[in-house]
């Protein structure tokens, strides 16, 4: 269609209309609201983890965390772009529970006291949590990256060495024999059948009250020595 000059006057051009820019207090609070979010999605998912792993153990699929967790199966890789990257942060949450209960042991009044219930302690939460176990038992570099991430033994020594300063643990006994004990009271806890079956707390008893000073018999030399 042509347009007749004379009427072009008449004929106006759209302006396009512009968005003012966002301010950063808007933009501010859009990020922390995506924190949040995405902070409570990663809670979620830890927690729905924590609880499928120690029921079924490394059997557990991310699929079904997702499921428990409410949220979609993108949202768990997101935060944990492996399975393996999710029991590596099962796991360190765990070591910390126990550095967290061995500073605990360390203010304790009674110095036996506080090293036996941290040995207790270590033993229930596998108990507890079948997944642990196997990884205790299978995957001993993600177990030892998250013992020394938790500072744990360094805190396992401390415990050692202020007990058998009390004069109530036997003097042979290293910091290094506090995780072999409680690893292979984990094994235990989990069996399913045989004669140990819901028999670990007899077992864990007898062991406490061989670490008691003086010991009736000498130890093996730890291989290093």
């Amino acid at each position: 269609m042509r347009i007749d000059p004379r009427e072009r006057s008449s004929v106006r051009t759209a302006t396009p209309k512009t968005v003012a820019p966002a301010s950063g207090e808007a933009l501010a609070q859009v990020q922390r609201v995506l924190r949040a979010d995405a902070r409570r999605n990663r809670e979620a998912v830890m927690a729905a983890a924590k609880k499928l792993f120690a029921d079924q153990g490394l059997d557990a699929q991310m699929p079904d965390v997702a499921r428990d967790a409410n949220v979609g199966v993108g949202t768990v890789y997101r935060h944990f772009p492996t399975k393996d990257d999710l029991i590596a942060a099962l796991v360190a949450e765990r070591f910390e529970r126990l550095a967290q209960k061995a500073r605990e042991a360390l203010q304790a009044e009674d110095a036996w006291e506080g090293m036996s219930d941290f040995i207790r302690f270590s033993a229930q939460i596998q108990a507890d949590d079948r997944g642990l176990c196997e990884v205790m038992g299978s995957r001993a570099e993600v177990m030892d990256a998250a013992a020394r991430a938790a500072g744990l033994p360094e805190l396992c020594e401390r415990l050692v060495k202020r007990t058998q300063r009390s004069g109530q643990l036997r003097r042979d006994l290293t910091w290094e024999d506090i995780p072999m004990i409680a690893c292979g009271l984990g094994r235990i806890t989990q069996a399913a059948a045989g004669p140990a079956t819901g028999r670990w707390p007899r077992l864990l008893e007898i062991i406490l009250d061989g670490l008691r000073a003086p010991g009736s018999g000498r130890l093996p030399r730890c291989p290093a020595e």
